[in-house]
């Protein structure tokens, strides 16, 4: 999946994403606390510098600029100072393709204003107006949408209940884009999804799962509430955000795919929803799957929580997570003999069959790969016995191993069809076959069924014994004569 995912991310640049939704400025001032105030039980704030970003959709926005997306965006502001500070950040920004902020007069444009100390948030403000927008600020932004004529395959509902999206009004822009052979992404707010029947895609974390269910989510019943609620307002899919416990996507056939946290630090979930719709969206554009997209989704929140404040997340970090992912996985696969008897005992109790080989592994080639892929497709779950350096030294010689176990095993485990990798010192892995029990005995077609160890044990308890098809001009034998030997 991680080369998949990485050419998603390599189609990210050129594409154009829309975003419509609630906008507002993200003030910070940071400071130091030295003392308490004289006048209150207060600590006093001495301000060392103030900084601004644009937030909510306006976050949305920087992460899919982040991701080396142009985009679109259409919001509204007031007819003031903060209005015009977000209209100079967002030009600022050489990924906006266009934005249009259209300005309402007689409303205030919000602004979060957060009061840091070290790092620490002590206050928040909020100054903001929530009704709904004027007539004709509404009609300016559908009409700045149509404009966009189907440029943008995916569009961003971005839905902080500021008002642009009240009523109605994102329904009219669900059925707007979609006349224009689009697709619509909703990070909602509140109660009531039926604004937004006929979206492709919802976004909504556990709390806001059970204000549109109506009553508290029990813990295992997210599945089945998110079923409810993409069969009542014709959703596409729903995928929701449960913080330490991952996401969960229910797909269009009803299919629920949970997807672990990916996190290892929390230190500021603020933006969170903001980057798990932007990635989400971008990836959809790029042509990627539903699973897939919300799979970069989920590797993208747990790279955003680990920062502070409405953070963004780059491409590049996005790529470099997935690899990072892919080592700890291959890390993940190679067990002692307690642990691999452990995780086949988990495989068993899902129904799925054992299969087992064993080597050298000494340098891989072609040869290996073959009987690796026809032993994978004989069984669910396979598993590589891998003889230690010592066993090899006695079975090949005092000048092999070529590389020592560890590197064999990494090796080993980096390669798809293996599942679980486990060494051992015996000169034969027939202990370690009687200790697996495996349904499938792989060996190379080389062997005679005879001389299979292990296979009377198999077939003894009802398993079968494979004699894998060679490649025979690869053997690591050869592969070394070939390095030693003196060139013409």
């Amino acid at each position: 999946m991680t080369g998949e995912l990485l050419r998603v991310l390599d189609r990210f640049a050129g594409l154009r994403v829309g975003c419509v939704g609630d906008v507002m400025l993200d003030r910070y001032v940071h400071g130091a606390v030295e003392r308490i105030s004289p006048e209150a039980p207060v600590p006093v704030l001495r301000v060392a510098r103030e900084t601004a970003m644009p937030g909510g959709a306006g976050n949305v926005v920087r992460n899919l600029a982040a991701l080396g997306v142009s985009v679109r965006f259409v919001a509204a502001v007031g007819d003031d100072a903060a209005g015009a500070e977000l209209q100079a950040l967002l030009a600022e920004s050489r990924d906006v393709e266009d934005s249009e902020l259209v300005v309402d007069a007689g409303r205030r444009t919000t602004v979060k204003t957060r009061f840091l100390a070290d790092g620490q948030q002590l206050l928040r403000t909020d100054d903001e107006s929530t009704a709904a927008l004027s007539p004709p600020a509404r009609d300016a932004i559908a009409r700045q949408v149509e404009a966009w004529r189907g440029a943008c395959p995916v569009v961003i509902l971005s839905d902080y209940a500021k008002g642009v999206l009240a009523g109605d009004a994102a329904q009219a822009l669900i059925a707007a884009v979609r006349a224009q052979g689009g697709r619509v992404v909703v990070d909602p707010k509140g109660p009531d999804f039926s604004r937004y029947r006929d979206a492709d895609v919802v976004t909504p974390n556990r709390r806001e799962l059970a204000l549109a269910a109506g009553a508290a989510v029990a813990p295992g019943t997210e599945a089945d509430c998110a079923r409810s609620l993409r069969e009542r307002f014709s959703l596409g899919a729903v995928l929701v955000t449960l913080g330490r416990d991952g996401m969960l996507l229910v797909d269009g056939a009803g299919e629920a795919h949970a997807l672990p946290a990916q996190a290892r630090e929390v230190f500021d979930v603020s933006g969170a929803g903001d980057t798990v719709a932007a990635v989400l969206a971008a990836a959809l554009a790029a042509g990627a799957s539903l699973l897939d997209a919300a799979a970069l989704a989920n590797v993208a929140g747990g790279i955003v929580v680990g920062k502070v404040g409405t953070a963004v997340v780059r491409r590049a970090e996005l790529a470099s997570a997935l690899r990072q992912r892919d080592r700890a996985r291959t890390e993940d696969k190679v067990f002692d003999v307690t642990g691999v008897c452990e995780r086949v005992e988990v495989w068993r109790r899902q129904g799925l069959r054992i299969g087992f080989t064993n080597g050298c592994f000494d340098l891989i080639h072609p040869g290996h790969v073959s009987l690796l892929a026809q032993a994978a497709a004989a069984c669910d779950r396979l598993i590589v016995g891998l003889n230690t350096d010592a066993s090899v030294a006695r079975l090949k010689g005092p000048d092999r191993p070529v590389q020592p176990e560890t590197a064999r095993a990494a090796v080993l485990a980096s390669i798809a069809v293996v599942d679980a990798v486990v060494a051992f010192a015996e000169d034969t892995p027939r202990a370690l076959i009687e200790a697996l029990r495996p349904d499938v005995l792989v060996k190379g077609a080389d062997y005679a069924l005879e001389e299979v160890v292990g296979a009377d044990l198999v077939r003894g308890w009802g398993g079968r014994v494979l004699l894998a098809r060679l490649e025979p001009a690869f053997s690591t034998s050869k592969t070394i004569a070939a390095m030693t030997s003196p060139r013409p």
